[in-house]
């Protein structure tokens, strides 16, 4: 990793900064998923394995204060049980497949997945689940969840769209999904570790990136108070989408 970020390029170098940086600031200024946002930049710069060992441990700092907070863990914990347990062995599957699988797919995939969180995020679709199906999907909500954030870094897709057709407070939506992300983000890092794809090195790069991502939030949530935060996530959604599918035509 250090041979690599050595022989980077200032453009390259300039995308890394920004992805990291911007990532927080959107996590900080409408919530959005920090490493949806960071791993476009950080791909175009380091690869998507050296991308997702980046990004893991930012991702991990900027959702645990949401998802351990608001008073409704236990509660969380126990409703969903099923979804993030079911989560560990996705997870897994999409580390064997991100070593089986050509680059350049998953790299597409990732494109697909975060233009899929995109379309979503703007049409907004008034889904809603009854008590029954959303106990049946449960597994196989957190089980495709897990083998995207495994093959991709990415843990948005399908999680997010599920946890919002319920009704539910805002506040305890917000944590569930933070909630899973932490979960997803920590059985990525552990997966990774134990099967090589990260060694010591990506590790405390990962966590050096804490930094600039913990800034980006804190500058995000001072925008809110200057910023219509409803144009700015559209705006930011927008070049999500661009991001995207960049990524689907590389």
């Amino acid at each position: 990793m250090m041979e690599l970020l050595a022989s980077l390029n200032w453009h390259s170098l300039v995308a890394l900064g920004l992805g990291l940086l911007l990532a927080g600031v959107v996590k900080g200024a409408t919530g959005l998923g920090y490493s949806s946002c960071a791993l476009p930049f950080l791909v175009h710069a380091l690869g998507l394995t050296n991308g997702i060992a980046l990004v893991l441990f930012p991702a991990m700092a900027t959702n645990v204060a949401v998802a351990l907070g608001n008073g409704h863990l236990r509660t969380t914990c126990r409703d969903f049980a099923a979804l993030y347990l079911a989560m560990l062995p996705g997870v897994a599957a999409g580390i064997w497949l991100l070593g089986l699988v050509d680059q350049h797919l998953a790299v597409k995939t990732l494109g697909i997945s975060i233009i899929a969180y995109v379309v979503f995020s703007l049409a907004r679709p008034q889904l809603r689940l009854g008590a029954k199906q959303a106990s049946v999907l449960q597994v196989p909500v957190g089980l495709t969840n897990g083998i995207l954030t495994g093959l991709t870094g990415s843990q948005v897709m399908p999680m997010v769209p599920y946890f919002l057709a319920h009704d539910l407070e805002p506040a305890r939506v917000v944590q569930a999904i933070n909630l899973g992300v932490l979960m997803a983000s920590a059985a990525l890092a552990a997966g990774l570790s134990a099967s090589g794809v990260i060694d010591n090195t990506r590790i405390a790069v990962s966590i050096v990136a804490i930094v600039p991502a913990l800034a980006g939030v804190e500058i995000g949530r001072r925008l809110q108070h200057r910023i219509q935060p409803t144009k700015l996530k559209t705006l930011i959604l927008i070049v999500l989408a661009i991001a995207g599918a960049g990524l689907v035509l590389r």
